[in-house]
């Protein structure tokens, strides 16, 4: 059996900012996400680690790296788990392209999983890397896996993934998605973080990040 345990970047400027920030390799942590990186690394101290992976943007990464410390584990990088990628709105901030997302984002709760963001994925989309790069990750792994990726990202794939139409809840920086099981026979809920689980007050950060 394979426990995947997904877990959300630490905060960067565009968190605070709230900034449409999807595209690889993108923002590095800022200080306080260094700092809820390497509590995250001792939060996990004592859990059993055996992969480390992150998506190719460096905040993924540079929150993974803690935990591969403390687990004498080296950080591999994988394709397909990065950010639903937000197209002609990437790298904006201001309230109309913010608006346009909340709308895009609404509609996949809705059950529209095939609505586009402008120029961008719609949750199909994300859905249809994500996932093979998670059966992938844990082909044949019969151990815990660690996957350092995004906010939308996660919460969209853990829904498919637990049979969900959409999603289920809020990912906060750090935070963390627990599932057993395996691609074969399917996967099931152990632990999701809906709150702040380890450093900082973090209220500031869209969907996605």
């Amino acid at each position: 059996m394979t426990r995947l345990i997904l877990a959300r970047h630490g905060q960067t400027d565009s968190n605070v900012g709230r900034v449409l920030d999807s595209a690889p390799p993108g923002p590095p942590l800022n200080a306080l996400g260094r700092e809820q990186a390497a509590a995250l690394g001792e939060r996990l101290r004592g859990e059993r680690i055996d992969v480390v992976l992150a998506s190719t943007a460096t905040r993924a990464q540079q929150t993974a790296a803690p935990v591969a410390a403390v687990h004498g584990l080296e950080v591999g990088v994988v394709e397909g788990v990065h950010e639903v990628f937000c197209g002609d709105l990437e790298g904006r901030g201001d309230e109309a392209a913010r608006e346009r997302f909340e709308t895009v984002y609404a509609a996949w709760l809705a059950g529209d999983l095939g609505a586009h963001l402008p120029g961008g994925e719609s949750a199909l989309d994300l859905r249809a890397r994500f996932l093979p790069a998670v059966e992938r990750a844990t082909d044949g792994v019969d151990g815990t896996v660690l996957l350092a990726s995004h906010g939308a990202a996660i919460r969209l794939a853990s829904g498919a993934l637990l049979g969900d139409p959409a999603e289920t809840a809020y990912v906060p920086n750090t935070g963390l998605v627990v599932l057993t099981g395996s691609p074969a026979t399917g996967w099931t809920l152990e632990q999701w973080d809906s709150a702040v689980p380890v450093v900082g007050d973090v209220t500031a950060g869209g969907p996605a990040d």
